[in-house]
């Protein structure tokens, strides 16, 4: 069995439709129909109901689907070993990074790689971390940022480990705290990130620890309209001590939690088992070396 039918079959889920997968692979839609034809016609069940839109797998399709990036995962690794002859002198690190806490922790790291490693290519993801782990597991990326805890499957290094704060309007009745608990919260509506971040779910577990959920009044992928809606008066967020620091704002009080189990820790992770390129060893040395307190 070939790789590049299953990869076509992978890009037209991934993607939404033949014509959006053709770019993908940089082929023709009738290549990349063709393809997937002669996929099932060597299996003897039909994978995809092109019917649907976007086309839907079907129950063979999914078992193929499954298996088909676990393969293609693999091939990428063997290249990957394969480019350990060349060492540093070339490559690509596919990295993911979440919006969260990025500008202060990599963007400096992005500098000092780019100057010691020229001719490597970083190529950037900026999803949330739990859209980051599903591509760390699919074999899209080979390293992501993401919260802890981390997937069972996948292996990590610390980088960082920050507080949470309470980020509340001037006139709420606990703006003058010294610290505040999510219990005396519990009353206010919430202004949390958009589904994928992976804040939400601790923020999730401690409410629920706490012994209630909390009102969800707003979600939002920004860090500064979250910031800017508190100062409105809409309700409460919640950022790690470093983002904060960084957007010092007026019309906004900021009040450490004092709730167990809210820190926020991010660390890099990848593939439990997979081979890491020169470049992504390299990234990790550097973080090692950047941040040797979370190491």
């Amino acid at each position: 069995m070939e790789l590049r039918p299953l990869r076509a079959l992978v890009e037209v889920v991934r993607q939404g439709g033949f014509s959006q997968a053709a770019r993908a692979v940089y082929a023709t839609q009738p290549t990349v129909s063709k393809a997937i034809r002669q996929l099932e016609d060597e299996l003897g069940m039909v994978l995809l109901d092109r019917q649907a839109q976007p086309p839907k797998l079907t129950q063979a399709g999914e078992i193929v689907y499954r298996r088909a990036v676990s393969m293609l995962a693999e091939r990428d690794d063997l290249r990957a070993e394969l480019d350990d002859l060349r060492g540093l002198k070339r490559g690509t690190l596919r990295l993911g990074l979440p919006p969260l806490g990025s500008a202060s922790l990599f963007a400096p790291m992005f500098a000092r790689f780019r100057s010691r490693y020229p001719a490597i290519e970083i190529s950037l993801v900026e999803r949330g971390s739990r859209r980051l782990e599903e591509m760390v597991m699919a074999g899209e990326l080979e390293l992501a940022a993401s919260l802890t805890p981390v997937p069972a499957d996948c292996e990590w290094q610390p980088v960082a480990r920050e507080p949470l704060l309470a980020l509340l309007s001037p006139d709420h009745e606990h703006a003058r705290a010294k610290r505040v608990s999510l219990r005396d919260l519990q009353d206010s509506p919430f202004i949390l990130f958009e589904s994928g971040f992976a804040l939400n779910q601790i923020l999730d577990q401690a409410c629920l620890r706490a012994g209630f959920t909390p009102s969800t009044v707003a979600r939002s992928g920004q860090i500064d309209f979250i910031i800017a809606l508190v100062a409105a008066g809409l309700g409460v967020a919640f950022l790690p001590r470093m983002e904060v620091t960084a957007r010092r704002r007026a019309g906004v009080r900021c009040v450490p939690l004092e709730d167990e189990g809210t820190d926020w820790e991010i660390g890099l992770i990848w593939r439990r088992g997979s081979h890491l390129s020169p470049a992504a060893q390299a990234w990790l040395q550097l973080t090692r070396q950047a941040r040797p307190q979370a190491a």
